[in-house]
This record gives structure tokens, C-alpha cells and sequence, in this order.
């Protein structure tokens, strides 16, 4: 556990890497690691986020939850480490039993040597249900569309936050 941190995925599984610019200086990465760490970018994308932990901490257990009603989609993960430094902050969490797929899920802010903020989500993953398995192409699609949506909506959350208004880029 802990590969998405280091880059390291096992043999078998997909990889996604998807980097978003969210804009420049140190009002926009305190504003988007905060939205990270305390779940609010994805609070903000709809998505269900059921966990005790104010926070994301390591051993923190957290229940995805997408779409609604009878359709409506429960992935429970537990986060495997965290990152709180100065150019860089996020978390990664695994997948545990339940989930419709096995591996592991970064959301990384970092700050390049131009001050840059940028927001990177990576991934492992390989089908753990006969339905995931069933979407066959369409998986990677998904989840490729889920990463870029993580950017722009923590694009605007940290607009919303006032971290920084200028040089806000189009995805």
C-alpha cells in the first residue's frame, strides 16, 4: 500500500496520471490543499464522502458514494498516507472490500520551481466485480473524466475561497 505516493504501481493494474493547473502563488495551494485534505473538492463534485475523520489521515476509513437512489454507488477506501509539506500536500487512499475495483487513488497539490500550483490525481486500478469488468473500455473513460473533473472543480473552489484570482486557466 502507499505505491500511488512513490509512483509505483504492481504489475496488472491500470495507471492514470492527470495534471491540472489551478493557478499560481501561496493563497492558491493553501486554498487547495485545504479543499484536499478536508474533503471539500470532493464534497464539491457531488460525491459522498462518508468518514469520521474531519481530515484525511493515514488509517482514516472513508466511503465514496456516487450517484443517487438504488443507483447509487458505495466504494469504501482507507487512507495509506498523507503528504502536509511546503511545495507539496494531498493523500492516497486504497481500495477495500466492497469497492468495484482494487488499488489506489492519489490527489496530490504541489508547487513547482515557478509557483506554480498544480493539482495531480494518480491511480492504479484493476476491475474487482464482474460489472467492472463487464465496462471492460469504458472503466479507464470513467475514470479518466473523474481526474479531470477533480481539477476544475477544485479550480473553482479555490476561486470560491479567494485563493488567488488571477491566471485561472481553462482545463
Amino acid at each position: 500500500m502507499g505505491g500511488t505516493e512513490h509512483g509505483r504501481a504492481p504489475a496488472g493494474y491500470r495507471t492514470l496520471t492527470r495534471h491540472t493547473r489551478l493557478g499560481r502563488g501561496d493563497a492558491v495551494f493553501r486554498a487547495a490543499a485545504g479543499a484536499v485534505a478536508e474533503w471539500r473538492m470532493h464534497r464539491a463534485m457531488g460525491v459522498g464522502i462518508e468518514t469520521d475523520a474531519p481530515r484525511a489521515v493515514p488509517g482514516a476509513e472513508v466511503t465514496v458514494a456516487l450517484g443517487a437512489g438504488r443507483l447509487r454507488l458505495r466504494a469504501p477506501c482507507r487512507v495509506v498516507w498523507t503528504a502536509a509539506e511546503a511545495r507539496r500536500a494531498g493523500w492516497g487512499y486504497g481500495t477495500l472490500p466492497g469497492h468495484p475495483v482494487r488499488g489506489e487513488e492519489a490527489f496530490l497539490v504541489s508547487r513547482d520551481a515557478a509557483d506554480t500550483v498544480w493539482l495531480t490525481v494518480t491511480a492504479f486500478s484493476r476491475p474487482a466485480t464482474w460489472w467492472t469488468r463487464a465496462l471492460g473500455p469504458v472503466l479507464p473513460v470513467l475514470q479518466r473524466a473523474y481526474a479531470r473533473r477533480c481539477g476544475a472543480v477544485l479550480r473553482r473552489v479555490v476561486r470560491e475561497e479567494g485563493g488567488g484570482r488571477t491566471e485561472w486557466p481553462k482545463t
